[in-house]
């Protein structure tokens, strides 16, 4: 049979209709962070309902935040993806490299920790860590030593082939606990002659290892070659799962704040989305999702933590007390020359 010209011209709509359908069905975001535990726990439990309420699927492009920056950079006049999350450190390079875009104002930022928002509302602290002293409990225990309180500590002789420390050339921690240090000497973001003049009669004696990363400390605290290391909460308490005897303190002096910060990438391929999915990302409930799923802290002030995370942490106002900052712009500027000098004179 001969079908009219008006059928198959009404046929052909419905399928274009269909199509249509289908493809704003199948709409994807691409968002860059960390994969492994990271990216599980968001798939799994944080994505979903965004997904959901908005008919899109989240895909996540994993890597380190120096790989994301690269990819952000490779691909600056027609980004891929559209949100990302960065270290703080890098996600200042991302800003003043031009390629983040200023998050829409909204309730949710009001909701925010202040230290959380970054200046002009290029990003916002998705999750909150601080840099403190990890330690051997069980060595700890077996020497009869008191918890350390301070970041001196890692000068103390008693400590002498039991300190582990993080390349501060290669780990936030470590650049964390060098510049907390630098500080005590009398130095700053842009003056870390006391640290680099100092260290090799306080704190390098007492080094047994630097290490590029946290990868090894599991081992070396199971061995008891590792007394105290610079380490977060969250990592001492992911130790702590798998049934390794490390404890975590807040220094007197004041823990380092270590955000994980988020931003909408410029000119991203869907603006509009990816703001609203910024928003969710740094909305209480997406927040509290977060902590759920990976026992990540929150910045969002009306988040909650489940009752096991807040157990372990103990009281988040406790923690941030007496919490530090550093100038990610200025360390920014002088980074690599630090670098250069820490691997020549530190580590060579």
């Amino acid at each position: 049979m001969k079908l009219s010209r008006k059928v198959v011209m009404c046929a052909a709509a419905l399928a274009l209709g269909a199509s249509s359908a289908a493809w704003s069905q199948t709409k994807t975001l691409y968002i860059g962070m960390n994969g492994g535990p990271m990216e599980k726990a968001y798939t799994s439990q944080v994505f979903p309902e965004f997904e959901k309420a908005n008919n899109v699927k989240v895909v996540v492009v994993p890597g380190t935040s120096s790989d994301v920056l690269a990819k952000l950079l490779a691909n600056r006049n027609s980004p891929q993806m559209h949100v990302v999350f960065l270290d703080d450190g890098v996600m200042a390079r991302a800003i003043s490299m031009g390629v983040c875009q200023k998050l829409d104002d909204s309730p949710v930022l009001k909701e925010l920790m202040p230290s959380a928002r970054v200046k002009d509302d290029m990003g916002a602290g998705v999750q909150l860590g601080m840099t403190g002293i990890g330690y051997n409990t069980k060595l700890f225990k077996d020497k009869g030593w008191a918890a350390p309180t301070s970041w001196s500590d890692f000068a103390d002789p008693k400590y002498k082939g039991k300190v582990v420390f993080q390349s501060a050339s290669s780990s936030t921690f470590g650049l964390h606990a060098f510049l907390a240090l630098n500080r005590i000497w009398g130095g700053s973001e842009t003056n870390v002659e006391p640290g680099f003049t100092k260290w090799a009669t306080t704190v390098g004696p007492n080094v047994v290892e630097y290490i590029p990363n946290s990868a090894k400390l599991s081992e070396m605290i199971q061995t008891g070659e590792a007394a105290i290391f610079p380490l977060t909460p969250t990592a001492v308490s992911d130790l702590q799962d798998k049934g390794i005897q490390a404890g975590y303190v807040a220094p007197k002096e004041g823990a380092v704040q270590l955000l994980v910060d988020l931003c909408v990438v410029k000119n991203s391929p869907d603006n509009a989305m990816a703001q609203k999915l910024a928003q969710y990302l740094l909305s209480a409930k997406g927040q509290s999702l977060a902590a759920a799923a990976g026992a990540y802290i929150p910045t969002n002030t009306q988040a909650s933590v489940p009752p096991a995370m807040q157990k372990r942490l103990g009281k988040l106002d406790d923690l941030v007390k007496h919490l530090k900052t550093v100038d990610w712009d200025a360390i920014n500027q002088r980074r690599a020359q630090w670098d250069q000098r820490w691997n020549r004179q530190i580590e060579q």
